[in-house]
């Protein structure tokens, strides 16, 4: 050891460097989300350099540096263990401890540790083998961290989301055929479609990946009501619709964090979110923003034979309209408006943007074939 150098700062820098080297290999594992993946790096990157210059210099701010930029890294592991970040995307629930990020944790706290020694007793030394033990320990550990990693999953709340070694996703089902059967555990791909450009296929990704990360915010049906969601009195559908009027007014499109409504699912007393149904309000069916957004894979639609009663919380559905077009008494339809389209967070056989089946489903524009519908022989959320 050289003279002069705190030994238990040397301890603390290889614990850094191994955590980063298991940052970075995580950063691999998220690269569906490139920001995510990229501040990964970054706290990798910061974490190596402190560890290295904990082995290279004695200036009394090293141990500081080294502290400060572990404890950013373990509090941001801490806090996603119990919540979620609303930013960036990817953080958006929080996820069940693994073996890779509490070894990378793990390893945060013992350069934190090593560092903090080393600040309290400066000239502190450790024995060379002990030492040298240590340090082929921790690297050990990171190895067996990242083998571990391989098969690594985090959750969206609902579904979990698996990366296999080496990114390999060749048993999702792939082809031109559209709808397809969703599962928010696999790989999100919406790609080989005819007629969906480039631009369209990032756009439908995207919206699928945020509702997926941000939406679960809303899965406590108990909790909306403080937000402003009123049911609309469907539940003996066995999907029940919350709708937040406050949200469709304002001006925001395709957001997440804003939903103009919330689907769950029915059981009895249980309601478990699974989709939530957007809204443009002003907007007609054949408007352009709506038809190029996603193009074929992604159909708005609208509610022009439902009949609504006035209720207790807001407007309730009280039926749809009868062969004349006429609605059941004390009830009135109000026709066609403000276009609405689903995206999935549960499994779903006919796609992420499946519409709810049956009379009062909604109609679409005239486009030709209805791509947000399949075959009724699945019974994966249809009614």
């Amino acid at each position: 050891m050289a003279a002069g150098r705190n030994g238990y700062l040397l301890f603390g820098g290889v614990a850094s460097v191994g955590a980063g080297a298991l940052h970075l290999f995580a950063a691999g594992l998220h690269t569906e989300h490139a920001t995510l993946a990229r501040l990964i790096i970054v706290l990798a990157g910061a974490q190596c350099a402190a560890g290295l210059l904990a082995s290279v210099s004695t200036r009394k701010a090293v141990p500081v540096i080294v502290i400060g930029v572990n404890l950013v890294a373990v509090a941001i592991w801490g806090y996603t263990r119990f919540a979620g970040l609303p930013w960036p995307d990817g953080l958006g629930t929080a996820e069940a401890p693994q073996f890779l990020d509490s070894t990378c944790a793990a390893l945060g706290l013992l350069a934190i540790a090593g560092a903090a020694v080393a600040l309290v007793r400066p000239g502190a030394t450790l024995p060379t083998a002990p030492t040298a033990t240590a340090a082929g320990l921790a690297g050990v550990l990171a190895v067996a961290a990242m083998l571990g990693g391989a098969g690594h999953v985090h959750s969206h709340d609902g579904g979990e989301h698996t990366h296999a070694a080496g990114g390999d996703h060749s048993d999702h089902e792939t082809g031109t055929a559209w709808p397809r059967p969703w599962d928010p555990a696999a790989a999100i791909d919406v790609s080989g479609v005819p007629g969906v450009t480039a631009a369209q296929e990032q756009r439908a990704t995207a919206l699928i990946r945020s509702t997926l990360d941000r939406l679960p915010a809303f899965a406590d049906v108990n909790s909306i009501g403080a937000l402003g969601f009123r049911s609309i009195g469907d539940a003996s559908t066995g999907y029940e619709h919350f709708i937040n009027f406050g949200y469709i007014r304002d001006d925001r499109f395709l957001d997440p964090t804003y939903p103009e409504s919330l689907v769950y699912r029915v059981e009895g007393t249980d309601r478990t979110l699974v989709s939530a149904m957007y809204i443009a309000k002003g907007k007609k069916i054949d408007d352009t923003e709506l038809l190029d957004y996603a193009g074929p894979l992604m159909q708005w639609h609208v509610h022009d034979n439902l009949c609504w009663k006035t209720g207790a919380d807001g407007p309730q559905v009280a039926g749809v309209t009868d062969a004349q077009g006429n609605c059941p008494p004390n009830s009135i339809n109000p026709g066609a408006g403000n276009p609405m389209v689903h995206v999935w967070i549960a499994a779903h056989q006919c796609g992420p943007f499946a519409a709810l089946e049956g009379h009062g489903a909604g109609q679409a524009a005239a486009t030709g074939r209805r791509t947000d519908t399949c075959s009724h022989d699945h019974s994966g959320g249809h009614r």
